[in-house]
């Protein structure tokens, strides 16, 4: 009850907040270099997870949705405020996308940019094919089309399996900037 009157929760051996922001938090407590949740921590970077309640993780939260009162609450909607709020403050800035793979959290990001007429720059990597009609399978011109995207706007839809494409494109940054850094230094 004392812990309780001060804002915590215990679970086993564990002290919960009420407050508790669990992607924030994974990123602070997983320590671990090789984690893009652990260097969003560290740079103070929003990840959002909108499709936190599809398979078996949201059977899960049901199932413990009837634990003792609150139960467990996970707030979806303040997830949904907070990204569109990233993009309709973000002023004068430019914002981009980088989307691997496609629905619920495409639908989300790209949204989340029609709030503030649309984002600068969008890169699309995806196996989904346009025929189907799917959110997935579209492509950027769709999304000019809804205002998610401006029309000034570069774009591009790489069709190729994500976790290849994207690996090449960080390997590549990576390099660039190493090649840069050999150029000023030498």
């Amino acid at each position: 009850m004392i812990l309780r009157s001060k804002g915590l929760n215990r679970i086993g051996n564990l002290l919960v907040p009420n407050d508790n922001y669990l992607i924030a938090r994974l990123g602070k407590e997983i320590n671990d270099e090789t984690s893009y949740l652990y260097w969003a921590y560290k740079n103070n970077i929003p990840v959002f997870c909108p499709g936190l309640t599809d398979g078996s993780l949201g059977d899960m939260l049901y199932f413990h949705s009837y634990k003792k009162e609150p139960g467990l609450v996970i707030d979806i909607v303040q997830d949904i405020r907070a990204m569109n709020g990233e993009a309709v403050h973000a002023g004068l800035r430019k914002t981009g996308m980088i989307i691997l793979g496609g629905g619920l959290p495409k639908h989300h990001i790209c949204n989340a940019n029609m709030m503030r007429n649309g984002a600068d720059f969008a890169v699309f990597i995806n196996t989904a094919q346009e025929f189907d009609g799917s959110d997935s399978g579209a492509r950027p011109d769709e999304a000019v089309s809804w205002g998610k995207i401006r029309g000034s706007a570069k774009t591009v839809k790489v069709h190729c399996d994500a976790t290849i494409a994207f690996t090449l494109l960080v390997a590549e940054t990576f390099a660039a900037k190493r090649k840069r850094s050999a150029e000023t230094s030498s």
